[in-house]
């Protein structure tokens, strides 16, 4: 009887803890081993070696995603002159300062660095083509013709 019933429940207890035979065949540390994921050593070597070759390019492409990031901030911060950020530096350096902004992003800030351009240059340029002191000029002889009829048409002046 105690043979049938270790039979029934040890089965069912596999089941619901996950079998237990992945840690049987796993390392003396728990990692993972040739014969537990079922490949011979060569195999089971050049698996690993592919995954840490994997890891080493998301890294790399992470950190490039990173730099590039970075990078257009510094571009938006130099555009409206807000003080440099040391980790943004930092993050364009690990990545080899060859970083540049990705296509449309650069297209994106162009765009908006010509549409200030334009309305900027169309403000500032009148302002610099007007002559202030003929200006000046023009408002004091204004202010005097205005005086003089103001005092031909008033009586009390």
């Amino acid at each position: 009887m105690a043979f049938l019933m270790n039979q029934m429940l040890s089965s069912k207890l596999k089941s619901f803890s996950g079998g237990g035979e992945d840690s049987r065949n796993a390392g003396a540390d728990g990692k993972a081993t040739a014969e537990s994921k079922g490949m011979s050593r060569e195999e089971f070597e050049e698996y690993q070696k592919q995954l840490v070759e994997e890891k080493i390019q998301r890294d790399k492409d992470f950190a490039t995603k990173k730099a590039e990031r970075a990078n257009l901030r510094i571009a938006l911060r130099d555009k409206y002159r807000l003080p440099d950020s040391a980790q943004d530096s930092a993050a364009v350096q690990m990545a080899g300062d060859d970083v540049d902004l990705p296509e449309e992003l650069a297209k994106m800030v162009d765009e908006d660095e010509e549409e200030e351009e334009e309305t900027n240059n169309s403000f500032i340029n009148k302002l610099h083509s007007m002559d202030l002191d003929t200006l000046k000029t023009k408002a004091q002889s204004t202010m005097t013709e205005f005086k003089q009829t103001a005092e031909d048409k008033c009586s009390l002046m």
